[in-house]
């Protein structure tokens, strides 16, 4: 585990372990969610080069339960290593009203 705290989050958040696309330019990674908030979510990397804190990568996920396919923009804010396996942390820049309110009824159900 990472020394110090890496919390940064300000929005309550949930575990979420599905496989995601991050598309950086015009490829395609396959990475494994850990937890999602209506910020951001941070993921398990797999095969994928580095990319520098800053960076802007695009987003395509289901949320269990759901046919519909999130389509979000995002910001790596930091990259990690837990359990000996390399993670990123992408807080949103573009999440349409849609995608975030089904995220919202993820994290929150009734």
């Amino acid at each position: 585990m990472v020394a110090g705290s890496l919390e940064n989050r300000v929005e309550p958040r949930k575990s979420l372990d599905i496989y995601m696309n991050k598309i950086m330019g015009e490829e395609p990674y396959m990475v494994r969610t850990s937890d999602i908030s209506t910020t951001g979510i941070y993921f398990h990397k797999l095969i994928e080069p580095d990319v520098p804190t800053g960076t802007m990568v695009d987003l395509e996920f289901k949320l269990p339960n759901s046919e519909e396919v999130i389509w979000a923009r995002g910001t790596v804010m930091r990259e990690a290593q837990y359990w000996g396996a390399k993670g990123e942390g992408i807080w949103f820049t573009i999440l349409p009203t849609l995608y975030r309110k089904l995220i919202e009824d993820y994290i929150y159900p009734d």
